[in-house]
């Protein structure tokens, strides 16, 4: 359960760079900065994702005892939290070209991108997100991709929102993709190759004619069971045609 120092603690964490340090407790002199505990956490994320992902971990990486770390962050959940807000500002954001679609489809992008860098943002709870100064930055220049486009304030957010849940999804099954050819050393093409005998008998020609031809296409297509990529170009550009009926005010 979070207490209240700790939420008050790691916002100020957060926001280190403008407001300093929390003021720390007495004892020895620490050995290490409060980024470099982030940074430590980050790898360690990477490599193992965040179901695996412990303090002990992290503490391990930099060389320091495990009850050491709460020196620096109130826990586990918080320091995820300061993680989650150092990966979003690790690539500068695009400027805007004024086309609100273009705008959207590169703020997508450099979520897409983001994500395959660091799989284990699409782990993280996010339904109460910290409010961190690279998460505001973020979400002000997503917002200026649609100012000035006739849409409600309400609209802009609506928009932005549904834009990163398309994002996140498609995202997640790319890289669930990748990693099971990488977990299974086995690529789609030999997976679908070592599957079509058993499948050619126990689905013969004309027993699912649909599915049989929109398959068909699919896979010489694609030449794997799904193209996560295509997906997300597809799936963006019906959500921008969507967004352009919405109505606009002057």
């Amino acid at each position: 359960m979070e207490k209240p120092d700790d939420l008050t603690r790691t916002m100020t964490l957060l926001w280190r760079h403008t407001l300093g340090l929390p003021q720390g407790r007495r004892g020895p002199k620490q050995r290490v900065s409060v980024d470099e505990v982030i940074q430590a956490g980050i790898a360690v994320a990477d490599a193992d994702g965040l179901p695996a992902f412990s303090m002990r971990k992290v503490a391990d990486r930099l060389g320091l005892k495990l009850m050491s770390i709460y020196t620096y962050v109130p826990g586990r959940s918080e320091l995820i939290g300061l993680m989650v807000d150092q990966v979003i500002g690790e690539v500068p954001h695009p400027p805007h070209q004024g086309d609100w679609r273009a705008d959207l489809t590169a703020v997508a992008r450099h979520q897409w991108d983001e994500y395959h860098r660091h799989p284990w943002l699409l782990q993280v709870e996010s339904s109460r997100p910290w409010i961190g100064p690279h998460g505001c930055d973020r979400y002000e220049w997503q917002l200026a991709a649609v100012e000035g486009a006739g849409f409600s304030d309400l609209d802009m957010d609506q928009i932005i929102t549904m834009v990163a849940h398309l994002t996140a999804g498609t995202a997640r099954t790319s890289i669930l993709a990748r990693t099971t050819v990488e977990d299974s050393g086995i690529s789609d093409l030999q997976w679908w190759e070592a599957n079509a005998p058993i499948l050619e008998r126990v689905m013969p020609p004309g027993a699912y004619p649909l599915a049989g031809r929109v398959g068909t296409a699919a896979g010489e297509e694609y030449n794997a069971v799904s193209d996560p990529d295509r997906s997300f170009h597809f799936g963006l550009e019906r959500l921008l045609d969507g967004v352009a009926a919405l109505p606009r005010h002057d």
